[in-house]
């Protein structure tokens, strides 16, 4: 699946929508859980951002 490959690459910026409005995020892959359906990006700050893959709009 190409999510597995993402935890393998750099730096990646995803759109997401949140409440509606469409937001950015980019950062380094820090966990990816299938079974619940969460991407987690770790951002330059070191703040973990948890995603529903539903919400995303794109990956780059």
């Amino acid at each position: 699946m190409f999510l597995r490959e993402l935890t393998k690459s750099g730096t990646i910026t995803v759109s997401y929508y949140k409440d509606g409005t469409l937001q950015t995020c980019k950062g380094r892959v820090h966990n990816l859980n299938l079974h619940q359906q969460i991407l987690s990006v770790k951002d330059e700050n070191e703040a973990v951002v948890s995603l529903q893959l539903s919400d995303i709009k794109s990956i780059h």
